[in-house]
């Protein structure tokens, strides 16, 4: 199958005319010409995944490999070691990042993942109504994130309306317009700011909050890929992160 069949339909799907102008969804590597024998899913890549995934393959990740200019490919740096295993088995990369966050994913997050009941969404901000005690509902929210701790910002004993976006949308604050915002990689400073607007915040991470990428864009993929006899893989990368509680060992 061609890599533009491809490409079009996910276009079609989510637009990637709709990423945000400092993105860089889209096809990264290969060509629209490409034949694809096998297609691969994942929030990222590593070098412990590409091992893996067979030659003349396309993987689907959701945040993009590259994202500023290359000045130089020595190999040497995250993107760039990929790059050359990228190239030497022939498989193409497509990202998926903006353009889905706002048409699909902090949606499918907040209903299929938080059992949330959407409300509406604005852009990227997903609203739903909640009302709720904020200890209960952030309690709700590390349980369907299996959060092993939770980082939080309380600004009231009750959550009415939450709003959320997956990732890092910290820098959204401004447009918020509920009592309570569900958010990843929020800084000691987006607190302080959350706390003078007299917003609730509980941080969901980045990784936690994106991972369920790989799934949705399974089930948005199977039955055409099932079609033209193909088959989706998920090979989720891991969270580069490992936490802790104090006094438990360092592993």
């Amino acid at each position: 199958m061609k890599l533009k069949e491809i490409y079009n339909f996910l276009d079609s799907l989510s637009p990637f005319e709709l990423q945000e102008k400092w993105d860089n969804s889209g096809l990264l590597v290969g060509s629209l010409d490409d034949e694809i024998q096998r297609v691969y899913i994942s929030i990222d890549l590593d070098e412990e995944i590409l091992e893996n995934i067979e030659e003349n393959s396309l993987v689907i990740t959701h945040h993009p490999l590259i994202f500023s200019p290359l000045k130089k490919v020595n190999f040497d740096s995250y993107s760039t070691k990929l790059l050359k295993i990228l190239i030497q088995k022939n498989i193409a990369l497509i990202a998926m990042h903006t353009n889905i966050d706002t048409t699909h994913l902090n949606k499918y997050v907040a209903q299929e993942i938080l059992s949330l009941d959407v409300i509406e969404s604005e852009g990227y901000i997903c609203y739903a109504n909640v009302n709720d005690t904020f200890a209960n509902f952030a309690n709700k929210i590390a349980s369907k994130l299996d959060l092993e701790y939770l980082k939080y910002v309380k600004c009231s004993d009750e959550v009415k309306k939450v709003a959320l976006v997956t990732g890092a949308g910290m820098s959204m604050i401004e447009e918020v317009k509920a009592d309570c915002f569900l958010t990843g990689d929020i800084k000691y400073h987006d607190a302080m700011e959350a706390k003078a607007r007299g917003i609730s915040l509980i941080d969901i991470r980045h990784y936690e909050s994106e991972k369920h990428f790989s799934a949705l864009v399974m089930g948005l993929l199977e039955e055409y890929l099932k079609k033209n006899k193909l088959k989706a893989i998920i090979t989720a990368s891991k969270n580069p992160f490992k936490f802790c509680i104090q006094g438990e060992t360092v592993e």
